[in-house]
This record gives structure tokens, C-alpha cells and sequence, in this order.
């Protein structure tokens, strides 16, 4: 049985036969895929952009996309059955620091801090926030506080990570998850000296996993918790995280309706611009986002609800050109669906870091009333 040249061709799926920059470079080009899928980004489709102007415009837009989306992460659904294993509980001078597991068969368990601030009485019912860390080997320690723990004071003094320490010294009651592939949820040593976030990214995917989709998914299944705790109001949950805890805090309430208000530190940047030409690691990828929409497109589905967007004036992961395209598209949605006011920016002088200076009166506003 002889193979032709067009049965070969009729195997190739027609998305990569549609890439002619990084199948076909020309003779004289210097065929660097870097290249090649930089000039491939600069040219995504971006099929989905809205571009209405009423709120019913707005709302229909949102349906639409909110649905791609979720075919493009596939299930992330956390287990119906909330099962919770507690490891300690240690009484600290001005809230109570608990460590849990979340647990379901087949599913790898989440640990989880849970802080309950000191002065809860029985019978009260507290808004809730659950608080997302960032990249980093300490994982969720630092947004709990931990500074008794090794190397954790000093990731806190750089970032003010602590904000889920903030946050309960608030009145707030808090849970901060252990996401992948971070904290005690990685063996670093089985990575060889690679990136664990572009690793798992690349292993997941041969399972036909997504490490993001895992993630918003223990995240949600967080959520199910502080809406299930005594001391909480499930009706009043916020949402807050710097860096990937910014993404992940963008994802979660964009999905996520529970959420009534979130704070987005560190993350008002774009994927389009992100593989242009810089690192973007695999723990924030999904799959032919940018044949629709862009991170900016997903933020846009937690309008009309309240948002702020941090930025530092000299944080090195936010390029000025690309950000205000982030920030014209948000303006947009918040505009049409009637909520401009519900939409903010607080841009302070530092770096890549939490600020909260805008995000906690916000808070008590939505979520105190």
C-alpha cells in the first residue's frame, strides 16, 4: 500500500496546516520558532471581542463567551461531597490559624488555611474572602502569615503577601488553598531543574488535563468551603490575589458568581503580548484562548460586579501599551452593562506587589455594606 502526499496531508489537523509561519517559513527567513509564533500572536483572531454598546449587548456577549470558555477549560466543577480532614489548629493572639485538607476519591487533596478571626463569637455570621497565592516554593504560606516557617518572611517583606493575614485582621473570615504546582503540592526534584509550571503544564496536557483547569477548580472547591463554614455568610465572598493569584483570582470570579467583589494585583497583562516575546509560564495557558478573546476578555465576565486592578508604577511584568488595551476593553463591558463605577484601577508607586489600598475599602463597602 503506497502513502501519497495528500494522505499525508489529509492527516495534518487543519489548525496547524492554517500556521504557515511556523510550518512553512519562506527560504530566507531564519526559521526560529520564537519568531514565528510571535508574529503568529501579533495576527490571533480575536474572534470574540465585544463590540456592542447596550446592556443587553453586554449580557448576550457575556453567555456567549462565558460558554467558550468553559468549553476551552473543559470541567471545573469541584466534587459535589465537601469532605475536610483537619491537621492543626493553632490560637494566635488576634485570629485562629486552621490547617485543612480537602478531600475527594481520585482527586489529589488541597491544603488549605482557614484564618478565623479573634474576636468571632458563636451564632455571628463574617463576609468571607478567599485569598490566592502566587508563584513561589512557599506556596499559600506567606498569604497566611506564616513568618515562623523559613524563607516565608522574606517573600512576605517583598510583596506584602500576607494579604490573607490582612484580610482577617479585618474582621474577615479567610481561606488561602495550596494551588499546583506550588508549596507542599510539587517534588521539585522530580523536575530535573525545569520549570515546574511549564513541566506540569506540558505533562498534564499529554492527560488530557489543563493545570489551570485543576486549579480553578480547587479554588471553587474552596469557595464551597467558606460558604459552608459557620462563621460565614456565604452570601458575601470576595476574592483577592496578587500575581498568578491575580490571574487565578481573575479566573475563579469570572467564572464563579458566588464572588461578589474581587481585587486583581499584578495581572493586567495580555496573553497576546505575554508569547510575543516573553516568558508566560504553563499554569496560566488555555488552549486557543486567542483564536476568541484574551485574558482581558475573561476579567470582562466579572462586570457589572465590583473590581479593582492593581498595578505598581514600576512592575516589570506590566507593559504600559498593553495594559491600557486591557483596561479599554474592562471600561467597555463595566460601560455597557450600566456599572462604570463598579470598575477600578489603583496604580501606586512600587513594584510587583499587593497594595490593598483601594482593594480594602472596596471590600468593606460590597461585602460589609
Amino acid at each position: 500500500m503506497s502513502i501519497t502526499r495528500r494522505d499525508l496531508l489529509a492527516a495534518v489537523p487543519a489548525s496547524l496546516l492554517a500556521a504557515p509561519d511556523i510550518l512553512a517559513q519562506p527560504k530566507s527567513a531564519t526559521g526560529r520558532v520564537n519568531d514565528a509564533i510571535g508574529r503568529s500572536a501579533g495576527r490571533a483572531r480575536l474572534a470574540m471581542l465585544f463590540a456592542g454598546s447596550s446592556r443587553q449587548d453586554g449580557l448576550d456577549w457575556q453567555q456567549e463567551f462565558r460558554h467558550t470558555l468553559q468549553r476551552l477549560l473543559g470541567p471545573s466543577r469541584p466534587p459535589e461531597q465537601l469532605n475536610v480532614t483537619q491537621e492543626s489548629r493553632v490560637q494566635l493572639s488576634d485570629h485562629t490559624r486552621y490547617e485543612l485538607l480537602l478531600e475527594s476519591p481520585g482527586l489529589d487533596s488541597v491544603p488549605i488555611y482557614l484564618l478565623v478571626p479573634g474576636d468571632w463569637k458563636p451564632g455571628q455570621k463574617r463576609p468571607g474572602v478567599l485569598a490566592v497565592h502566587g508563584h513561589g516554593d512557599h506556596g499559600h504560606h506567606p498569604v497566611a502569615g506564616r513568618s515562623d516557617l523559613e524563607g516565608v518572611t522574606a517573600a512576605i517583606k517583598k510583596a506584602n503577601y500576607d494579604y490573607g493575614l490582612q484580610f482577617v485582621r479585618r474582621g474577615y473570615v479567610v481561606a488561602a488553598p495550596c494551588m499546583i504546582p506550588f508549596g507542599r503540592r510539587v517534588d521539585k526534584k522530580k523536575y530535573g531543574g525545569t520549570d515546574p509550571c511549564a513541566t506540569t503544564f506540558v505533562r498534564m496536557q499529554a492527560l488530557g488535563q489543563l493545570s489551570l483547569t485543576a486549579n480553578l477548580r480547587d479554588l471553587r472547591w474552596s469557595l464551597d468551603l467558606l460558604e459552608n463554614r459557620p462563621e460565614v455568610d456565604g452570601s458575601r465572598l470576595g476574592c483577592a490575589g496578587l500575581s498568578y493569584g491575580g490571574r487565578m483570582t481573575m479566573m475563579v470570579s469570572a467564572i464563579d458568581r458566588r464572588i461578589k467583589v474581587a481585587a486583581i494585583s499584578g495581572a493586567l497583562n495580555l496573553l497576546q503580548e505575554r508569547i510575543q516575546g516573553r516568558y508566560s509560564c504553563g499554569s496560566q495557558i488555555i488552549p486557543g484562548l486567542l483564536e476568541y478573546g484574551d485574558y482581558s476578555e475573561i476579567g470582562s465576565l466579572i462586570a457589572p460586579r465590583p473590581c479593582v486592578w492593581e498595578t505598581g508604577s514600576t512592575d516589570g511584568l506590566i507593559v504600559k501599551k498593553w495594559d491600557e488595551v486591557f483596561r479599554g476593553r474592562l471600561r467597555k463591558i463595566y460601560k455597557a452593562l450600566g456599572a462604570s463605577k463598579s470598575l477600578l484601577f489603583d496604580r501606586f508607586e512600587g513594584g510587583h506587589r499587593w497594595n490593598g489600598q483601594v482593594a480594602y475599602p472596596l471590600f468593606d463597602k460590597v461585602l460589609r455594606g
